[in-house]
């Protein structure tokens, strides 16, 4: 947590002149966040913005302490993200750190050449959008629409760069650090045959990285006019995801009004019952495609060092692996029952 201990310094300009020619271009940090968030930060977080800049040291020093060669970005800001996400626990922020890395260094077919102009045909298929509105609690509304991707025009990777790419802009901002965000997934017409491409491999893949590998927080997933099919699924991957994100997973079927418990209808476009009108996936495309540029840019800073390998990973499920292959490996039989 957040009190003393011996890789933390009081400041960010106290330390070894190397460390402070280190420091030099580092891009300064300054809080956006409301007076109401900065409280809520305290509260749900632990972030004491007195001590915001002695935990960023804190969490920089055990990188370069610990991962000297992970090639990672050392600003303020970016560290910020991932001690946010862990309520600023040292341990856990630096673990979630190495975890991002290792992931997007272990799955070459999704993290290579990963840019917005990459997955313009996922954007403009409408599998992946944000709703324009925030929910009362302030977050983004994540919509995922299966039923938009047809396999044979690509991958399933590409539908999961489009979603990674998503994750990263939202979390650009620290409004959402603090809010988190939610998801919609609507699953109405995803057929058997679809399904079967979300394999183990797969499955393990993203769940991995939605638990331990990226620095945001889900606060809940909605899921509406899921086939049977989806309870299999679920049925098989529950058991692989902590219980605080297992709970926070809502099945509403057809049920719009189950929806509109959790997500008012004020915010959401006429295709769930809601009064926001039409859904409209242009203008987070535009949003996204504008950012190209501030993608390279932030991406360019996460250099892959010649000595580092997918073994640095700190998932604590590690030792779970062979179980959950050999679990995920009934998948199919069990996908053809609930059909």
């Amino acid at each position: 947590m957040s009190g003393d201990s011996d890789c933390t310094r009081t400041s960010p300009s106290v330390g070894s002149p190397s460390d402070n020619e280190f420091l030099l271009d580092r891009p300064k940090y300054v809080c956006s966040l409301s007076p109401d968030l900065i409280t809520k930060a305290r509260e749900e977080l632990q972030e004491k913005p007195e001590w915001r800049l002695r935990d960023v040291q804190a969490l920089r020093d055990m990188v370069c302490k610990d991962y000297p060669s992970l090639g990672t970005c050392l600003d303020d800001a970016f560290l910020l993200r991932f001690l946010r996400a862990r309520k600023f626990d040292y341990d856990r922020a630096l673990q979630l750190l190495v975890n991002y890395h290792t992931c997007r260094r272990s799955w070459p077919e999704v993290f290579n050449n990963l840019k917005p102009s990459a997955i313009k045909p996922v954007l403009e298929s409408g599998f992946v959008t944000v709703l324009p509105r925030l929910d009362p609690e302030g977050r983004h509304v994540v919509c995922i629409r299966p039923d938009r991707w047809t396999p044979s025009n690509y991958p399933i990777t590409e539908n999961i760069r489009a979603i990674y790419l998503t994750l990263e802009k939202l979390i650009q901002s620290e409004e959402t650090q603090v809010n988190g965000i939610v998801i919609l997934a609507d699953y109405k017409g995803v057929s058997l045959s679809k399904a079967s491409h979300f394999g183990p491999f797969v499955a393990k893949k993203v769940i991995g990285i939605l638990q331990d590998g990226f620095p945001i927080r889900i606060k809940a997933v909605n899921i509406i006019n899921e086939p049977r099919i989806f309870k299999g699924i679920f049925a098989i991957i529950k058991p692989f995801l902590k219980e605080k994100i297992a709970n926070r997973f809502f099945l509403h079927g057809c049920d719009l009004n189950s929806l509109h418990q959790n997500i008012p209808p004020v915010i959401l476009p006429e295709e769930y019952g809601g009064t926001s009108g039409k859904l409209d996936i242009s203008a987070w495309n535009e949003l996204l495609l504008a950012s190209e540029e501030d993608f390279l840019h932030d991406f360019s800073q996460l250099v892959l060092p010649c000595d580092s390998s997918p073994h640095d990973m700190l998932v604590s499920g590690d030792a779970d692996e062979k179980q959950c292959d050999d679990s995920l490996r009934g998948m199919k039989p069990q996908l053809y029952y609930c059909y």
